[in-house]
């Protein structure tokens, strides 16, 4: 991993961000998370393919989607790693039959478990594979790109009488070659690759420091007001112009800002505005361009 450049104003957005993070309640900030989901299973098998499902279809208000998360979890079973492996195409579009959310309906999500059990019956799990594919690469970019294709490459014949998946699985599996920030799968990822600490797991073996920032609108709007970048698009390119100035505070683990960060935003404790009275206790205030 390349050294990051020096950044003139580390030394007053490090000590802003640490100070948010030690004030963020992670463990009830968990609770409006989709996260929380994943922390009621133990078997990585379950993490992985909970966590793929949990991020995917993560757009949109936590508080509509995730009930509907929580009932397709309650329906396929004590372990949805191995019904994701093991179940027929017929058995898993009788699962998933319930399932509506948004545009999402149920073909399309028994595709994607569709195509993560084959590549789990083919590679043994989604972080094995994705491992092997960022060493050879080197690039975190490069090896998710090549985790989406391999979901997508199953043949879905027998599910759907075509031998592609849905049009709208495009949506949940965005390709990061096409300029998608691909806030999902990086919040995926992140999930899955730092940790564990009460939050995310650190189930893979790929380094914490490779991570991109999983970027939504909290993050990359609280970005532009504390100077972690100027750009306006919600693109691969600013995830990693943000992640740049993360990596000057932390080299190691720089998305482990990223928890902190959204949920300021979530939380509607940043007004998004110079706001006396929310502004007044906020950590970030000193280094907010709202204020200095």
């Amino acid at each position: 991993m390349t050294a990051a450049a020096p950044w003139k104003r580390a030394a007053l957005v490090g000590p802003a961000l640490q100070d948010l993070l030690r004030r963020t309640d992670a463990a009830a900030r968990v609770r409006g998370d989709p996260v929380e989901l994943l922390h009621l299973y133990t078997d990585p098998l379950d993490l992985e393919v909970v966590g793929l499902l949990s991020a995917a279809l993560a757009y949109g208000r936590v508080d509509l989607f995730k009930p509907r998360l929580a009932a397709l979890l309650r329906v396929l079973g004590p372990s949805p790693g191995a019904t994701a492996r093991d179940a027929t195409p017929s058995q898993l579009l009788r699962r998933c039959a319930g399932f509506s959310y948004r545009m999402t309906g149920p073909r399309d999500v028994a595709c994607l478990l569709y195509g993560a059990g084959g590549l789990l019956r083919r590679h043994g799990s989604l972080g094995a594979f994705f491992a092997q594919r960022f060493r050879a690469s080197g690039s975190l970019r490069v090896a998710l790109g090549e985790l989406v294709d391999e979901l997508c490459a199953a043949d879905f014949t027998a599910l759907l009488g075509q031998r592609g998946p849905t049009r709208r699985l495009k949506h949940l599996l965005p390709h990061p070659s096409r300029g998608s920030a691909c806030k999902r799968l990086n919040l995926f990822l992140r999930w899955m690759v730092r940790g564990p600490d009460g939050v995310d797991f650190g189930l893979w073996d790929v380094p914490p420091s490779a991570l991109v920032v999983p970027l939504d609108t909290h993050v990359h709007r609280i970005g532009r007001f504390i100077g972690l970048t100027r750009r306006k698009d919600l693109s691969w390119r600013t995830a990693e112009d943000v992640t740049r100035r993360l990596r000057a505070l932390d080299a190691e683990d720089p998305v482990r800002f990223d928890f902190a960060l959204s949920h300021l935003g979530i939380s509607g404790l940043c007004a998004s505005r110079r706001d006396a009275r929310r502004c007044a206790d906020c950590s970030l205030k000193p280094i907010c361009r709202f204020w200095t």
